[in-house]
């Protein structure tokens, strides 16, 4: 009998022990499925967001450089990839800019950070219009970081000219063509954080001869809220050609026709669509051709866009100079930076336009 219970004994202490070794096999067996299928979903939006990076396909894009960086720019794996949101940061600033002017109407400019001819281009002529009647005209330059390999001394001009002018802002995205959608959502985070107390914004590309004086008249009489206006395009068609510079695949934009947008030279807004604008940019899925991207958070917005009142204000294609013509547009791109001064200082002088 004895041995009897030591058999027994002895065999549940076997099977005790092969039980906790079975168990222990299986917490880990469950701690890997965790790992293995719950925790890509838990940390894939809120990890990337908080460091920076977007991912799309295994690929690893985009962290945000600092002001001079030694690493290598990041260049998309696809065209059509964006790397917004993110943590981006204000590194050359003009934070009460608004606050001391007091603008009706704020021009901001995007300009690579090497491309000083046309800002001095720009300062020189319709950029020097800072009061129309009684309304304030503030201007200001939105860039990125340089690409170049002299990053560095680019970086210090870039400092020195901001001393001189206070019209230059700048952020730590790399600046390039399919880096635009942040630089437009750049801009409207800079607006929506720095400059509430005006009534307008035309968002204006550096190549384009403004009528700054037209360009006011036009807003006097425009709505306060929900307004957005330009070269509207409606029923535009997605570009499906991959040699395309315009190119969009159906895995990023499944519809045929865009939404109306209205096309990047020159759009102007009302002050309160900078806030909404961001806001559903953290719901619209981004593409790189960022007039086309704000069209689509309109669309979300359920925001309609609104015709100028006059087809031939805004022009993307250059308008051969006239006097009259030109005393009558708001904005036309141009062919050359000097065309662009040219035309301005004929403008300028005394005599009827017509």
């Amino acid at each position: 009998m004895v041995q009897d219970g030591e058999d027994l004994s002895h065999g549940k202490s076997i099977w005790g022990l092969k039980s906790l070794r079975s168990l222990g096999i299986f917490m880990v067996l469950l701690v890997l499925c965790l790992c293995y299928y719950i925790l890509p979903y838990e940390f894939s939006d809120t990890w990337t967001s908080t460091v920076g990076l977007f991912i799309k396909d295994d690929n690893v894009s985009l962290t945000t450089p600092s002001a001079v960086t030694t690493q290598e720019p990041w260049k998309p794996p696809e065209p059509y990839c964006v790397a917004y949101p993110g943590k981006y940061h204000f590194i050359v600033n003009e934070p009460e800019k608004c606050q001391k002017e007091n603008p009706f109407v704020v021009l901001l400019i995007p300009v690579a950070p090497s491309n000083k001819a046309a800002r001095d281009a720009v300062r020189s002529t319709w950029g020097t219009e800072k009061l129309v009647g009684d309304k304030v005209v503030t201007l200001l330059f939105l860039l990125g970081v340089s690409t170049s390999n002299d990053s560095q001394k680019l970086h210090e001009d870039l400092l020195k000219e901001s001393e001189q002018y206070h019209d230059i802002v700048q952020s730590d995205f790399w600046d390039s063509y399919y880096n635009l959608t942040i630089k437009t959502m750049i801009m409207m985070e800079w607006l929506t954080a720095y400059c509430q107390n005006t009534s307008y914004v035309m968002k204006v590309d550096s190549d384009i001869f403004l009528n700054v004086k037209n360009l006011v008249n036009l807003l006097q009489s425009a709505p306060k809220q929900n307004y957005m206006s330009g070269l509207v395009a409606r029923g535009a068609v997605v570009l499906r050609n991959p040699n395309s510079k315009w190119y969009l695949p159906k895995t990023t934009f499944a519809p045929d026709f865009y939404p109306p947008y209205a096309l990047g030279l020159g759009y102007v807004f009302s002050i309160d669509l900078s806030q909404k604008l961001v806001e559903a940019a953290q719901l619209v899925k981004p593409v790189y051709i960022e007039d086309v991207y704000l069209g689509l958070c309109m669309q979300h917005l359920r925001i309609g866009l609104t015709n100028p009142p006059n087809g031939g204000l805004f022009n993307v294609f250059p308008v051969d100079y006239n006097r009259c013509r030109y005393s009558k547009l708001v904005a036309t791109t141009t062919r050359s930076l000097n065309d662009q001064v040219v035309f301005w200082k004929e403008l300028q002088k005394p005599g009827p336009y017509c």
